[in-house]
């Protein structure tokens, strides 16, 4: 998924918080020219959409800077917010051309029912949420499927175990859980009782025939 934003370079001198209060955002963007950055505006309410759409740090967005003809595929990388209202505050993009495969994180999407869950009452357990990989800018997998339909209670799926696109690779440990089916507490209990209730027949069973 590649979003198209427009964004102006700050002038010199301009105070962030008074941006702030006429509807605009301050930024940066790094690494489209060595150690160099440029200060950006951007409108409040293109920042809101953008942020709808979950982009942090994993999804390719085209920034056009209008007032300089500048334009290039980035990532965002940060978003900084106000402590107490909780509203964007600064927004840092990184240019990914020329930089080689970006670490990006991806949302990870659990498909298909459990056999463990749909026929042994087992529940599902997910450990992660986000994986973090390694790919080209132009590769970046929107999510990340994993297939759960065959697991049984008692399975477990480590990262090393993912299928994952062609040409990504997973950073995070390789033996780290990303979802087990655990058994679930009620069958656990249902399953004493059922135990006990077999003992008491049979002590009883025993005790008549003696």
């Amino acid at each position: 998924m590649d979003l198209t934003i427009e964004c102006q370079k700050r002038l010199e001198g301009t105070k962030p918080n008074a941006l702030r209060r006429s509807g605009k955002i301050p930024a940066n963007l790094y690494g489209h020219k060595g150690t160099e950055s440029i200060a950006l505006t951007l409108d409040s309410k293109v920042v809101e959409r953008l942020l709808k759409k979950n982009v942090v740090n994993n999804t390719l967005i085209d920034l056009k800077i209008t007032d300089i003809s500048w334009r290039g595929k980035t990532l965002l990388r940060e978003v900084q917010t106000h402590p107490a209202k909780g509203t964007p505050y600064h927004l840092s993009f990184f240019a990914v051309a020329g930089h080689g495969d970006a670490d990006v994180e991806v949302p990870v999407h659990f498909v298909g029912d459990a056999v463990g869950v749909k026929l042994e009452g087992g529940v599902l357990d997910t450990q992660i949420m986000q994986l973090q990989v390694r790919c080209s800018p132009e590769n970046i997998p929107e999510v990340i499927e994993v297939d759960v339909s065959q697991m049984h209670v008692g399975e477990t799926l480590l990262i090393e175990q993912l299928v994952l696109p062609e040409g990504v690779t997973a950073l995070s440990e390789p033996d780290q859980i990303v979802v087990k089916v655990l058994q679930s507490t009620t069958s656990v209990e249902a399953e004493a009782v059922i135990e006990e209730t077999v003992a008491e027949t049979v002590a009883e069973t025993e005790s008549q025939a003696t």
